[in-house]
């Protein structure tokens, strides 16, 4: 199992072991030894998973204080652009983007701390995702960055007029807009 480091403290892209052979493949998708052993502890209570088309944005999400999530996302089907944004106020890389493209062929994942706002964008015809949770969702403590804020201007690498955002994401702040409470 690898391990990259992004320069982001605590953001790390997993790249699993994949064994084939003429039957298939195999993998491990997580092994909490492995990534205990890397100093990652995390206890997953909640899983969700999500099926798009081309275009779809979604995000920037986050959970507030005690309700704050971390994530381990992967693509199973298709390939999104994942992107985040650290919102942790004693971080080196504070209010910075990344992004990694995570594909049902490569089998990455990327492990989200609790602290970034999350999203994604759908690069293939269609894309499943699924990411574990290390707290519960929480409806009053969700809080959002808008997808095309000018101060991180992110390019989620979809073709000018075929985004598809939800009208809750439209509705998204600016990072310049965000209360005091929404960083960590």
């Amino acid at each position: 199992m690898g391990f990259l480091q992004t320069g982001f403290p605590g953001l790390v892209v997993f790249e699993p072991n994949v064994f084939g052979d003429e039957r298939g493949y195999f993998f491990e998708s997580f092994n909490q030894q492995a990534f205990e052993k890397e100093g990652l502890f995390n206890t997953w209570v909640q899983d969700n998973q999500s099926s798009s088309t081309y275009g779809v944005i979604r995000g920037l999400h986050f959970q507030k204080g005690e309700h704050a999530q971390a994530k381990l996302v992967r693509c199973l089907s298709g390939k999104i652009l994942d992107v985040v944004v650290d919102l942790r106020k004693d971080s080196p890389t504070f209010k910075q983007v990344y992004a990694v493209e995570l594909a049902s062929e490569k089998k990455n994942a990327l492990l989200v701390p609790r602290g970034f706002a999350h999203g994604f964008s759908v690069l293939s015809e269609t894309a499943e995702v699924f990411y574990k949770c290390d707290n519960f969702y929480n409806k009053q403590s969700e809080g959002g960055l808008i997808y095309n804020d000018p101060t991180l201007n992110i390019d989620w690498r979809i073709e000018v007029g075929k985004e598809i955002v939800s009208g809750k994401d439209q509705l998204n702040s600016l990072l310049t807009d965000l209360g005091e409470d929404s960083f960590f």
